[in-house]
């Protein structure tokens, strides 16, 4: 257990091949589930399929992707990024995407608390935010359990599976952080 970003319950590391075939069968494979987290319209995809936003990719100077591993036994727990980053602007949105068998254990707020840490600390933003539907209540309660305050309602912005639905915009400042 080596490399990455280090919480209290998972570790952030780069991703790694036999991650995306878990990761495209349990997240992308979850048609609500994908449509919801992605606001895109779910498609099928291909084993190996170019068009997998879970390849193994480079991090750029507009995103970071990670694998998010559990500590102890470094199993695979989802993936997470830091994206849109903005380096005139010192800014990025976190993302994040547990598969089903580690949701509801405490991994999301340590992941936004580790994202946090990386982009306050590593990268040097002055303010990050996270987009999410105003019905995802543990992602709002992950963001809120590290430091997020709540910004913004938009409202009927985002289209899901044949409906508007509302869209939460919380913000953290470097300042206001606590690592």
């Amino acid at each position: 257990m080596t490399g990455g970003l280090h919480g209290n319950l998972v570790r952030l590391r780069a991703r790694h091949e036999a991650d995306v075939p878990i990761l495209d069968t349990e997240l992308h494979g979850d048609v609500a589930g994908n449509a919801r987290g992605s606001r895109r319209p779910w498609r099928p995809m291909s084993p190996g399929a170019q068009a997998s936003m879970n390849r193994v990719a480079e991090p750029t100077d507009r995103a970071a992707p990670f694998s998010v591993v559990t500590l102890g036994d470094d199993e695979l727990a989802g993936e997470a990024a830091l994206w849109g980053i903005n380096t005139l602007g010192r800014s990025a949105h976190i993302g994040m995407a547990l598969r089903p068998a580690y949701r509801g254990k405490g991994l999301g707020t340590d992941v936004v608390r580790v994202l946090c840490h990386y982009g306050f600390t590593v990268l040097g933003l002055h303010r990050i935010q996270i987009d999410t539907l105003t019905d995802n209540h543990a992602m709002i309660r992950a963001a809120e359990r590290a430091g997020f305050q709540r910004e913004v309602i938009h409202r009927q912005t985002v289209w899901v599976m044949g409906e508007f639905l509302d869209e939460l915009i919380l913000g953290l400042l470097a300042r206001e952080w606590t690592p």
